[in-house]
């Protein structure tokens, strides 16, 4: 699909416009205003006028376009996307970012895996870890983070930054750079240079083709779910995936737990010194920051172990949002049961916690009316009937519904037309009412 002109854009939109205050009898900025208060109240623990809904839908089944054109063709994938929120409006949308498969191919990234690149266009993108971070490199990380992602890591993640390995440490280089200038004149520098210029290009043609779907969707009486700022999650996470590997870090707790848990205190003075505070002018008052979460399962560690070396920093990190005036989404994509009563010491009202892979009706009981619970219902539903899907949800609101502080997230069968998603979508609306 060709990228639009702004011509082309600004006639699109008011059509759009027009349309969405034909059918409802209000403007966008005005159905804007409903959906973010109704999902505001819910993180208050109000009541709103209904149960506020998000909806989990996957282009790719839903439209028969493939997996491969978040890739490969961002303006098809983000025309779909958009017109999927149109179709089924959700109070609040996450229409998909899309990643950029020739820069990826370019800068030859080697902890990643990708529909249409190194995988088939119908396969589903895979992360790979590795030990990025060698069990005797937690000092170096920790006293000097930039020399080692640039000597280091980097090098290691991505094919084309090798020769930076080859640099010396440059922490104290106050003065005596041109001592290495003719390190750049080596092939492989010059060849490094080509290709960041390359990718840069690329990454420019691939926004361009994109565009801001979340403007336009807010435009046309869409607020963003979560929103753009530099967010981090747990920093043993981080550690676990991006630096150690699961089997390192694992093993850093019992040989040298003082110094992974210097790591994880380092990683959130980065990510905190990073971040800007909430800016009330934007749309949307209150700024949500989704971040995954993992590792902190009881499948990955024990109680002590979870209260040792994950829920500390997890805790900094979302206290320290909240403070930036941001509202954490921390997304639990694991198991983590009774461990959600460490939620409980977090500020009231400040956090949505959104449990996928739990009985969201057990974490009602653990924190309802203390903190939002953004819930949706077992991955089986997505081999069901919509009926069953239907069914299901009606239950998630009579039971978790009760007195606010529930967003629903509503992940749609495979099977069903679009018409009998609307429909279903419609009678949970109404159904929702309180």
């Amino acid at each position: 699909m060709r990228q639009r002109t702004n011509e082309q854009y600004s006639k699109e939109i008011k059509r759009l416009r027009d349309e969405i205050e034909r059918k409802h009898g209000k403007t966008p900025e005005q159905l804007y205003e409903e959906r973010e208060k109704r999902v505001r109240d819910a993180i208050d623990l109000k009541e709103p006028d209904r149960v506020p809904f998000t909806i989990n839908v996957n282009p790719t089944i839903h439209t028969g376009i493939k997996r491969s054109a978040e890739y490969y063709d961002p303006a098809t994938w983000v025309q779909i996307s958009k017109q999927l929120v149109l179709d089924f409006e959700p109070d609040a949308c996450n229409a998909g970012a899309p990643n950029p498969g020739p820069a990826l191919e370019t800068l030859d990234i080697k902890n990643r895996l990708w529909p249409g690149g190194p995988l088939p266009p119908d396969y589903e993108y895979q992360f790979i870890e590795r030990e990025y971070m060698k069990a005797d490199e937690y000092d170096l990380f920790i006293n000097d983070p930039s020399d080692f992602m640039i000597r280091r890591y980097l090098p290691r993640v991505y094919g084309v930054l090798e020769p930076l390995s080859k640099l010396p440490p440059m922490g104290a280089m106050f003065f005596g750079f041109e001592g290495i200038a003719s390190l750049f004149t080596r092939p492989e520098f010059v060849q490094l240079a080509g290709n960041l210029y390359k990718a840069g290009q690329q990454m420019n043609e691939f926004r361009k083709m994109r565009g801001n779907v979340w403007e336009e969707l807010a435009l046309l009486g869409f607020p963003s779910f979560t929103h753009s700022g530099i967010a981090g999650g747990a920093p043993y996470d981080t550690i676990s995936s991006f630096l150690r590997g699961m089997q390192g870090a694992m093993l850093d707790m019992y040989r040298c737990p003082d110094k992974l848990l210097q790591g994880c205190d380092k990683i959130y003075e980065l990510w905190i010194s990073q971040a800007s505070p909430a800016d009330p002018k934007k749309t949307g008052s209150q700024k949500r920051l989704g971040m995954p979460l993992w590792r902190g399962d009881k499948s990955f560690m024990s109680d002590e172990q979870f209260k040792k070396f994950y829920w500390p920093g997890l805790k900094k990190v979302l206290i320290g949002y909240i403070e930036l005036g941001y509202v954490p989404i921390p997304f639990f994509e694991a198991e983590f049961s009774e461990r959600l009563e460490c939620l409980l010491e977090l500020p009231k009202g400040k956090i949505i916690a959104s449990v996928e892979h739990m009985d969201v009706m057990k974490a009602k009981e653990i924190l309802g009316g203390h903190l939002c619970i953004l819930g949706r219902g077992p991955k089986s539903l997505e081999l069901g009937s919509l009926q069953e899907a239907e069914a299901y949800y009606k239950e998630l609101i009579d039971v978790c519904g009760k007195s606010g502080g529930f967003i629903l997230n509503i992940g749609l069968p495979k099977k069903g037309n679009k018409a009998d998603i609307i429909a279903m979508l419609d009678s949970l609306r109404e159904y929702a009412r309180y």
